[in-house]
């Protein structure tokens, strides 16, 4: 028997689901459901822009409103999205894509049907996302609109095996279990786990430069034997861009580019909500774009380029400056002290900075640029110099870059990576 699921929205007519039936059925992790590729895409546009009237919804999806109907019907029936009164509507315009807008439908939803919002269920699921970084880990349970369940859980490990580092993040794991537990939300689906390194199949780290690990660890293989519950690993830049595709400032927004700065150097873009980076985020290939053909030689030999950014090298540079050994806290007190050595440098690090964005503004020509890793504040303490070196590799009549940095708190990287998982839960 046909449903309304199997039906392309398009003309109502029967399609083939058989291979995306196959696929889930051959897939290492669950799904919220098993319908057609239409349906898993509302579910994730109810999810990025709701509460959202269906009149805006058909208009993003380019559907009917008969055809919508359908598809909400089956989300409503398995209990996938609920629906809320017309007060509870997003009213927050930039969440949704240019040109759209709530208002716009509410004149045609009260010619027919009450006007309502529909909104993804979000007490139906729970999730864990954990990010490692360096020695550390940070685990947190949320909900299906990835809102935090409890306080996050941290733990601090020595260097250890992929093995031992799965049974150590276990007993994080154990505690975000209780936390859905406390708030009556049924055990987590899925697992996210982030971190900085190259993930081949959202399983396998072949490369975690700062776990020192040598060959491959499936990582994903491990933690789900060990906790019961399935689970995916991300590289740490890639979650945090899809989180905000799907949570955060992203959402909306045609394209979008973000910039990492502190341990090393990260940059992605994301497309219509979908991020544009393939494998190669995770190589950190803006590292070595130059900045300053006069600034320091990084440790593959070029002079100037983005790795002068880093806190390792900032440290060095700091070093250098004062003739004595200097951390990079050391430099963050100072700066914020208005020490005169570490205030030029702080100006000269985001004047690099500026040059950074505006190379990748050229090139990419995004519609805002994220700024976002542990050392982004730097970013707020000079935003003047940071501006200055934008302007000087802009074109002088081009339009002006619209930058936010990011809140870097570490929860944040956990939530990105729970985001990852509930995107792979919804769309398969």
């Amino acid at each position: 028997m046909t449903t309304s699921s199997d039906l392309d929205p398009l003309n109502g007519i029967p399609v083939d689901s058989s291979s995306s039936k196959q696929k889930a059925e051959s897939a290492p992790i669950p799904q919220w459901f098993d319908a057609s590729p239409y349906t898993h895409q509302v579910a994730a546009d109810i999810v990025r822009y709701g509460p959202i009237a269906r009149t805006t919804l058909a208009q993003i999806l380019k559907l009917s409103q008969g055809a919508l109907s359908r598809i909400t019907g089956d989300l409503l029936h398995l209990g996938v999205i609920e629906e809320l009164p017309d007060a509870r509507l997003a009213q927050d315009a930039g969440r949704l894509p240019f040109g759209f807008s709530q208002k716009q439908s509410e004149s045609s939803e009260k010619r027919g049907r009450p006007l309502t919002a529909l909104r993804i269920n979000k007490d139906e699921r729970s999730f864990i996302g954990i990010n490692v970084r360096g020695n550390s880990a940070l685990a947190v349970a949320v909900n299906a609109l990835c809102e935090p369940l409890g306080e996050p859980h941290t733990l601090a490990f020595t260097y250890q095996s992929p093995e031992e580092l799965a049974v150590s993040l276990a007993k994080v794991v154990a505690e975000c279990v209780k936390d859905a537990k406390r708030a009556a939300l049924p055990e987590p689906s899925l697992l996210g786990l982030s971190l900085g390194g190259h993930i081949v199949d959202n399983a396998t780290v072949t490369a975690a430069p700062f776990l020192h690990w040598n060959g491959n660890a499936n990582l994903a293989e491990l933690l789900t034997q060990r906790c019961g519950i399935p689970t995916l690993v991300f590289n740490d830049l890639e979650s945090a861009l899809r989180h905000e595709c799907w949570f955060g400032v992203g959402v909306g927004v045609s394209r979008f580019a973000l910039i990492t700065i502190g341990a090393g150097i990260g940059y992605s873009i994301a497309q219509d909500g979908e991020p544009l980076s393939g494998s190669e985020t995770s190589y950190g290939t803006a590292t070595h774009i130059i900045v300053d053909p006069e600034g320091p030689r990084c440790y593959q030999g070029h002079i100037g380029c983005a790795d002068s950014l880093t806190n390792d090298s900032i440290a060095e540079q700091y070093s250098e400056m004062m003739s004595k050994t200097c951390s990079f806290e050391d430099f963050v007190t100072d700066a914020r002290k208005g020490l005169r050595q570490a205030t030029q440098l702080l100006n000269r690090t985001c004047f690099r900075l500026g040059v950074l964005i505006a190379t990748i503004a050229n090139a990419a020509m995004p519609q805002k640029v994220l700024i976002g890793g542990e050392s982004s504040f730097l970013a707020e303490m000079s935003m003047e110099s940071l501006r200055k070196g934008v302007e000087t590799y802009r074109h002088s009549q081009a339009a002006p870059v619209p930058i936010e940095i990011l809140d870097d708190t570490w929860i944040n990287w956990g939530r990105s990576a729970a985001s990852s998982a509930i995107e792979r839960y919804i769309l398969g």
